[in-house]
């Protein structure tokens, strides 16, 4: 048993800044009593110990002090996606058995049906006292809808513990420091952004919240913050905007895809201090991490991680492994007899025992006897200033078996043929002639995204589909 990170962090640092969300500042001691009032107001509305407590939001104050009090009170958070359509959610409240369900979009309420509404209300206290609970950082603490590229999500499990481990081992490749600044740019439903709150608790760092008024480019420029994690496309736009507002920054952190060498080159030629990192929802973030390079590896294992490779596919454990997936029958955690977990994922390891990526298992497709990894043509399509994003996939041919197809996300949808043609002659020039995508589709906008991925196989089927 131990007391929350959460209330440690106030007891050892009362007055560090623990949230800045644009307007005012949250202090540590401030926020644990936040948190201590809001879970004696939930244990009156009767949730029970082990029961799943869901949320549908943006990040905001109101979720960060949800998620502390679930840490408190043995609940299990989780954090659903604003984009899931209230079919979708009423869905999930079956699937999962929810019971207790907030969101600060009355108009959300109107058609989902749940057996309870949580009434989430903050209280801020003048003279906070601190708080000393003790909880079991070993049970089910939340829950994280792990869909990736498939279109039906997995419900990852995890435990503090995991949380912590993760956080921990992160500090010892990216320093954080009271007085710092994390931003959070990812979504609370998504591993990343889930994990900047235990990054900045255990350091005694300050959360920044996003300020919807303004985009990333412009808060960065009128903030301090020192961290900030991005996936690709976040930093494509950010260095396409206003690249100098990056330069100060202690470090940024990429993650969630695919990284082409000439997002790394602009980031360099800059001095931008800029680190990859290879990680999944499964092992409560990062597993991998090095500063960014051109030699297109992603560091080793973090502490309290252990990876190794079998046929080219990588396998994982360690303390971060999470607890398992949530089924009707319970939890359950897929892994071999000694602990590891397979990724799917297929990867190498250099001379000096650096992780790179090559793609997933389910992914690739053979091509007149010839293995294709679609991620590697997608890196080459993005480096196209007329590409927002892109991604390829097999369709059957009667000789070669399959031949790559490509699924293109237009910046400018003026001329698209020209475009396919500067494509085609793109990949000849980088890969052999055989990747080149014999057709190419228009993102298929029916298809709406509920996390920070394109839904891989969604989209696809869409497409499928509509070439029948």
């Amino acid at each position: 048993m131990m007391i929350s990170p959460l209330h440690q962090t106030a007891l050892k640092t009362p007055n560090a800044i623990a949230i800045e969300d644009g307007h005012d500042t949250y202090t540590y001691a401030t926020l644990s009593a936040m948190v201590s009032n809001l879970t004696q107001s939930l244990q009156a509305q009767h949730i029970g110990r082990g029961d799943i407590v869901a949320c549908l939001s943006q990040n905001n104050l109101e979720m960060i002090c949800l998620y502390w009090a679930c840490i408190d009170a043995g609940w299990v958070f989780l954090p659903l996606s604003p984009r899931l359509s209230n079919q979708q959610i009423t869905q999930l409240i079956d699937t999962y058995q929810i019971q207790w369900l907030w969101t600060d979009s009355p108009s959300r309420q109107i058609d989902i049906k749940v057996a309870h509404w949580l009434n989430v209300s903050l209280c801020i206290q003048t003279n906070p006292s601190p708080t000393t609970v003790k909880i079991s950082p070993h049970i089910a603490s939340n829950i994280i809808l792990t869909s990736g590229s498939s279109g039906t999500p997995k419900a990852a499990v995890h435990c503090l513990l995991n949380h912590m481990t993760s956080a921990q081992g992160s500090a010892s490749y990216i320093p954080l420091k009271m007085n710092d600044s994390w931003l959070l740019s990812l979504p609370l439903f998504h591993i990343g952004g889930l994990a900047i709150l235990h990054r900045c608790t255990l350091a005694g760092a300050c959360i920044a919240l996003r300020n919807s008024a303004m985009s990333l480019a412009e808060q960065l420029q009128q903030s301090d913050i020192t961290h900030v994690s991005l996936v690709p496309t976040q930093a494509l736009q950010i260095l396409a905007q206003q690249p100098q507002v990056l330069t100060h920054v202690k470090a940024l952190l990429l993650g969630g895809g695919m990284i082409e060498p000439q997002l790394i080159s602009t980031l360099n030629a800059h001095n931008i201090k800029a680190y990859t990192s290879y990680g999944m929802t499964e092992m409560s973030s990062q597993i991998t991490t090095a500063k960014a390079n051109l030699a297109g590896h992603h560091g080793r294992p973090l502490p309290a991680r252990q990876l190794k490779l079998v046929d080219g596919i990588i396998w994982v454990k360690g303390e971060c492994l999470f607890l398992g997936y949530l089924t009707p029958q319970g939890i359950s955690l897929p892994v071999d007899h000694q602990g590891w977990f397979c990724t799917q994922d297929k990867g190498q390891l250099n001379d000096k025992g650096q992780l790179m990526i090559s793609g997933r298992i389910d992914n690739m497709f053979i091509c007149g006897g010839e293995n294709v990894h679609p991620e590697q043509i997608e890196a080459v399509l993005m480096t196209h200033p007329n590409v927002a994003q892109a991604i390829v996939f097999a369709m059957p041919d009667p000789i070669f078996g399959y031949l790559p197809a490509a699924i293109i996300d237009y910046v400018d949808e003026h001329d698209t043929e020209q475009v396919n043609a500067q494509l085609s002659e793109l990949i000849e020039q980088k890969l052999a002639r055989f990747m080149r995508p014999r057709q190419y589709f228009g993102w298929p906008k029916q298809v709406i995204s509920s996390g920070i991925k394109a839904p891989r196989k969604l989209i696809i089927a869409a497409i499928q589909q509509s070439v029948v």
